[in-house]
């Protein structure tokens, strides 16, 4: 027969997902590696069964004991499930902000918990951490694991997240993203696939109002960094031990909407039911994919947890709205947008071949600050007025260059059922059009003054 002794032999070997769909025009294979396939529904099981065991082998807590901790949630759960395998007792601490489907999920594993102000200083007595640590103080035989700096946090990842990653893109990943709050999963996992190969390129995924990104890049923890936002399991107004800077290259920041749009993007197109650092995680990863990975890259980006965590959050139109996150109106979808342009034309493009004079020339007499270029019935870059504008300055001679030669990387294509709030996340100055392709194979563009007409005439 074949069977587990306990449900927390079931955690780890989550599987690798390719995204297909949010990360159309980006170079390179990126995966998703889907942690709430482990029992407790997200990453945080492996750490916490880590954290337990190593107290154990340490004589840190004794049979009957009580495991004391603050969590956002996930560590919660899997520290309960590891009590309910050894027969330990729990009590939780969590910040008000935390959504309340993590704390019915804790009371519901049989764990006690208190909720704490979050808008508090970490030292301050009414914070989840220091209530943790009185508790800790005053309960006979309690254990206070302490996931920000407990090294086993990291220890857990480098054991078992790093050569999961490393053995199933064998050997072929070539940048590692993750969302960094404790600093477990981010650091753990990034010194395993350094060891293996030292150009894997890490990118930490960090949150407005956190101070990782800044201390990363000065040196400085900068208290005007801190401030409060709404994302749950990212950022941190403390340096936890477990975040190690040298195995972070970089640090991309997310805010609140760009991170919840992207969760519900992630569940509706690519079938990943997952919770809001999920889709911050993806957000901050392909931003920077955009820029700096090429067709043959690997990108892994962790996905903590399960959807089910934020049902009455990212998961909920009244409260997205609420938050003006998504409109309080009825969303036209790309293919609206579409059906409503003035004309009903070819799309204009130009050859990269084509000379840039040629290119102005175009642009001014159909009056469009944008242009696609092809390459045959490829589109292998794009123009934008500005820009052009910027090389013509530098350059005197550049009107006589190919296009090939300073164009841009062609426009994100966009699923026609893509709703104005997606849209606007994907339309911004930098990416200043998208296109689609409609029923009969016709490839549409959309630019940020159609989406400025679709949004005053809604």
């Amino acid at each position: 027969m074949k069977y587990y002794n306990s449900i927390i032999e079931t955690i780890g070997d989550t599987p690798l997902v390719k995204l297909n769909s949010v990360t159309k025009g980006i170079p390179g294979t990126i995966l998703a590696k889907v942690e709430y396939f482990n029992p407790g529904n997200s990453m945080k099981d492996r750490m916490a069964v880590k954290m337990i065991e190593d107290a154990e082998k340490a004589g840190l807590i004794k049979p009957g004991g009580t495991i004391i901790e603050g969590t956002s949630g996930n560590t919660g759960m899997g520290l309960a499930l590891a009590a309910i395998a050894k027969g330990y007792k729990c009590i939780f601490t969590l910040a008000d902000k935390q959504s309340q489907e993590k704390m019915d999920i804790l009371k519901a594993v049989g764990a006690e918990v208190i909720v704490c102000p979050t808008n508090v200083s970490p030292d301050d007595p009414r914070s989840y951490y220091s209530v943790a640590k009185k508790l800790n103080a005053d309960i006979p035989n309690s254990y206070y694991p302490n996931q920000y700096d407990n090294m086993s946090n990291s220890a857990a990842h480098y054991e078992t997240t790093g050569p999961e990653i490393w053995r199933d893109t064998e050997g072929k990943i070539t940048h590692y993203a993750a969302g960094v709050g404790t600093g477990g999963s981010m650091c753990g996992t990034s010194k395993y696939l350094k060891e293996q190969n030292a150009d894997v390129v890490t990118v930490g995924i960090d949150t407005y109002g956190s101070v990782f990104k800044k201390y990363k890049e000065t040196g400085v923890f900068d208290e005007k960094e801190i401030y409060s936002y709404l994302t749950e399991g990212i950022g941190e107004d403390i340096l936890p031990k477990n975040v190690n800077f040298d195995l972070i290259d970089h640090f991309v920041k997310v805010t609140d909407k760009d991170g919840a749009i992207m969760t519900r993007r992630l569940s509706r197109e690519e079938g990943l039911f997952c919770g809001w650092s999920c889709g911050s995680a993806v957000a901050g990863a392909l931003e920077w994919a955009k820029e700096n990975m090429k067709e043959d890259d690997v990108m892994v980006i962790i996905l903590p947890d399960h959807g089910t965590r934020y049902l009455g959050k990212v998961y909920n139109d009244d409260w997205m709205k609420a938050r003006g996150f998504i409109e309080n109106r009825a969303f036209e979808t790309a293919a609206d947008i579409m059906s409503h342009q003035n004309g009903n034309g070819k799309l204009t493009t130009i050859a990269q071949t084509a000379t840039v004079a040629e290119a102005i020339k175009l642009m001014t007499s159909k009056g469009i600050s944008q242009l696609p270029v092809v390459n045959g019935d490829e589109f292998v870059g794009s123009l934008v007025d500005s820009k052009l504008l910027a090389h013509m300055i530098d350059d005197a001679d550049v009107k006589g260059k190919s296009v090939s030669e300073i164009m841009d990387k062609p426009f994100q294509f966009v699923s026609p059922d893509n709703t104005l709030d997606v849209l606007s996340s994907v339309i911004t100055k930098d990416n200043p059009a998208v296109m689609i392709r409609d029923k009969a194979n016709e490839v549409h563009i959309i630019t940020r003054h159609d989406l400025l007409q679709a949004m005053a005439s809604n």
